[in-house]
């Protein structure tokens, strides 16, 4: 297939441009899974602000295809993120305004918590895991602070909250226990959008995605309702914020330095593998500009299962050894960051 050929079968009303919303409808209509996951990652971060004309698309998937790099090198640079702004301050937060009424209904749905998750980690792990697990991450809590977090002082990323985690192809992997499995990670999504719900505009906000498969690759429906139909993020095909080079992350944290910004929370999914590689290396990456990592628990979540202690951690829980981890790495990790 050609790439025109390609581009006539996307661009499904036939106007000489991809939209956002053509190329999901017939990424779906095409059977797109894993192995055009990073395609669709990559077309939906360069469609999100406005269509994409034939000749643009095809120069982007040739880029594609002469770059080492694939989909994650030189074409990200493309993306809303090293382009001007396309309207002032005032004109975006109208926009925002306008989507806050569009999606009132959707948001109110987003931050009702399930049924089944509520409460804290805690006990959610005692209905789920039992009391001896339960008490395990209590006793690791109890080591923790909570910390106030000045909204004019830092920023906030949240790690890939996407309904792939919650209720899609990767709970889906599990297995037979992936409801109970994933229940942590719901609990967090659900506290990330309450965080959201009364702070999205006040908080400087950024978010990561993982490259999956159409239905998969959509924000969490806890977040869906709040999170603006504009909101730029940043790619993550692996466990690392900072690979690829080209994502925009290591501009945009510059960025907030430059304005004052001198402390970064993260939360999001999941606590021992994207949260604990992404804290530590950009930690670490930033360290000379005094950049403070911040991991609040209350908004990271983990599977069920790497909250039991486990030879393979020298007798703690994957989440233990985790948060030990990130603290020894020069990460402030807490209970709960109090933003004010």
């Amino acid at each position: 297939m050609t790439l025109n050929e390609l581009f006539d079968i996307l661009d499904l009303n036939k106007d000489g441009e991809l939209s956002r919303s053509e190329l999901h409808i017939a990424a779906q209509r095409m059977g797109w899974h894993w192995h055009e996951a990073p395609i669709l990652a990559v077309l939906d971060l360069l469609t999100i602000l406005r269509p994409v004309p034939r000749n643009t698309f095809i120069a982007f998937m040739n880029q594609i295809t002469e770059d080492p790099l694939g989909p994650y090198g030189k074409v990200l640079l493309n993306a809303p993120h090293f382009s001007p702004p396309i309207a002032s301050k005032d004109d975006l937060l109208s926009t925002h305004k306008r989507g806050e009424v569009i999606n009132s209904l959707k948001k109110q749905q987003g931050v009702t918590p399930d049924d089944n998750i509520y409460g804290d980690g805690v006990s959610l792990l005692e209905r789920t895991a039992g009391m001896n697990i339960a008490n395990d991450y209590q006793r690791l809590l109890n080591t923790l602070d909570s910390s106030h977090i000045p909204i004019d002082d830092a920023a906030l990323l949240i790690i890939d909250p996407q309904r792939s985690f919650t209720n899609g192809v990767w709970m889906q992997s599990i297995g037979s226990q992936a409801e109970v499995d994933v229940k942590p990670i719901q609990l967090a999504f659900n506290n990330c959008a309450q965080l959201l719900n009364e702070n999205y505009r006040r908080i400087e906000t950024m978010f990561s995605r993982c490259p999956f498969p159409p239905n998969s690759y959509d924000w969490d429906d806890r977040l869906a309702g709040i999170i603006d139909s504009t909101q730029l993020y940043f790619i993550k095909p692996g466990n690392s914020i900072l690979f690829p080079s080209t994502n925009g992350f290591r501009e945009w944290v510059k960025s907030c330095i430059n304005n004052g910004k001198k402390i970064l929370v993260m939360g999001g999914c999941t606590l021992n593998s994207c949260l604990r590689i992404s804290s530590i290396e950009t930690q670490n990456h930033f360290k000379n500009q005094k950049l403070r990592v911040v991991v609040d628990l209350s908004l990271s979540g983990a599977r069920t299962s790497n909250f039991i202690s486990s030879p393979m951690y020298g007798g703690l829980s994957a989440v233990e050894s985790t948060v030990r981890e990130m603290i020894a790495a020069g990460v402030l990790v807490v209970r709960r960051a109090e933003w004010r």
